[in-house]
């Protein structure tokens, strides 16, 4: 499929609709705080389903045949001018495998993860500019009684 061809509109209603599914299929997920790969996995699963064309990967850390790579500032200090090369594993990917065809990528946190969303948003965004990324996703799921999320595409 060509990547200059693909309605974005549709592919990032696409994601929210997968989440909201998470959400209504698989809450026991949420309601127990599962691990995050547990969630992830499963809301890969729906947005297979919604994106069959697509290859729906989680923690898919290649670029062809190298390591997936992305130039970013130190984690510890975020100096902007403190740039290194770090090999990273996205939460979930939507692409075509082998090839340059870079649809989304997508970082998620559970509501009792205490990690700052800075540290995801700052590795989208390079998703975005150092690989060719057309969408970002950051969402946040609430755990507990009442499942939820909030998501912001970057």
């Amino acid at each position: 499929m060509d990547i200059n061809e693909v309605d974005i509109d549709g592919v990032v209603n696409s994601i929210i609709f997968a989440a909201k599914r998470l959400l209504e299929d698989d809450a026991h997920l949420l309601l127990f705080d599962v691990n995050e790969r547990s969630i992830t996995h499963k809301f890969a699963e729906h947005l297979q389903q919604l994106l069959p064309k697509w290859h729906v990967d989680c923690e898919y850390n290649r670029n062809h045949d190298d390591c997936k790579i992305l130039d970013l500032p130190r984690r510890e200090n975020m100096a902007a001018d403190d740039l290194h090369a770090s090999t990273v594993y996205p939460d979930i990917i939507i692409h075509q495998r082998g090839t340059n065809s870079n649809l989304a990528v997508i970082e998620v946190k559970k509501s009792t993860n205490p990690d700052s969303e800075d540290w995801d948003k700052r590795k989208l965004m390079a998703f975005k500019q150092q690989l060719g990324y057309k969408i970002a996703f950051f969402f946040r799921f609430q755990i507990g009684d009442v499942p939820d999320f909030n998501c912001e595409c970057l």
